[in-house]
Formats: structure tokens, C-alpha cells, sequence
């Protein structure tokens, strides 16, 4: 009993920083890409988010399979690192599997304390769209809610 608590315990302890990490990954991946809008055009900024070879589009294994997305105040997708043909969808409406209508959440969150975190659920691109819990540090900039999320 005692050796299975210790190799549990033991377990855990690994675990926790591993989460860490990867948030803490996802945060700076987003402070990237909000360094990247303030000293370059808009048009250029959401090009390098949604364009297959820029620098904050989704490849897999790459930046731990981080990828940008950026939305306008209502709901608006202006640039997708994994899915293009969500650009100039108004998502407001949308809902996780358990209702919950994340992107109001994530816009009421940046417009009362310009970034944070917001939990949700939705399709993982790593994992062949399978439905996962999803954490997204969320950032607003000139207009543009920036962010980037751990599949958990």
C-alpha cells in the first residue's frame, strides 16, 4: 500500500510542472504573437496566424502543438492557425459541449482584465478532433482577442 501512495504521490508531483509548463508555454506563445501585431501591420500579423508557414500557425509537435487564434469583440474569427476556413465566421453563438458560450466568456474576460484564462471544451487538431478540455490564455489588442490553448 505504502509503495503504490508513493509511486502515486510520486506521479502526481511529475505531473504538476509538465501542466506548468505548458501553460506557461501558451501564455508566453501568445505574448509572441501580441509582441509580433504591435510592431507590424494588422494584414501581416493575421497573415503569419493563419498562413501554413507563418510563425504562430499550428504544426504538429511544433511549440508543444500551440497555434494562434484571433477573434474580433463579437465573436468574429479574423485569423485560425489550424482552421482557415473558420476566418470571417461570426462564432458568437457557439457553445462547448456543455454549453457553455466560451467566446462571450473570453471576450468579457479580456474586455474587464485585458488577458486571462478561460476553460472550455473543444476539437484538438493533434488529436484527430477529438472533443478534450481545453485551456486558452486569451489577451486583448487593438480590438483583437489573441490566444492560444492546452488541450488537457
Amino acid at each position: 500500500m505504502r509503495k503504490t501512495w508513493a509511486v502515486l504521490t510520486l506521479a502526481a508531483l511529475v505531473a504538476l510542472p509538465l501542466a506548468a509548463q505548458t501553460r506557461d508555454q501558451a501564455k508566453a506563445f501568445v505574448k509572441q504573437a501580441v509582441e509580433f501585431a504591435k510592431k507590424n501591420p494588422k494584414e501581416k500579423f493575421l497573415e503569419e496566424v493563419t498562413g501554413a508557414k507563418g510563425q504562430f500557425h499550428f504544426t504538429k509537435g511544433q511549440n508543444s502543438d500551440l497555434y494562434i487564434f484571433v477573434y474580433d469583440l463579437e465573436g468574429k474569427v479574423l485569423a485560425h492557425g489550424v482552421r482557415r476556413e473558420l476566418v470571417g465566421i461570426n462564432r458568437w453563438a457557439s457553445k462547448d459541449p456543455d454549453g457553455k458560450p466560451w467566446i462571450q466568456d473570453w471576450t468579457k474576460l479580456v474586455k474587464e482584465k485585458g488577458s486571462g484564462w478561460i476553460e472550455y471544451k473543444e476539437l484538438n487538431p493533434a488529436q484527430n478532433n477529438k472533443v478534450m478540455k481545453k485551456a486558452s490564455f486569451v489577451e486583448l489588442f487593438s480590438g483583437m482577442v489573441i490566444g492560444a490553448g492546452i488541450y488537457e
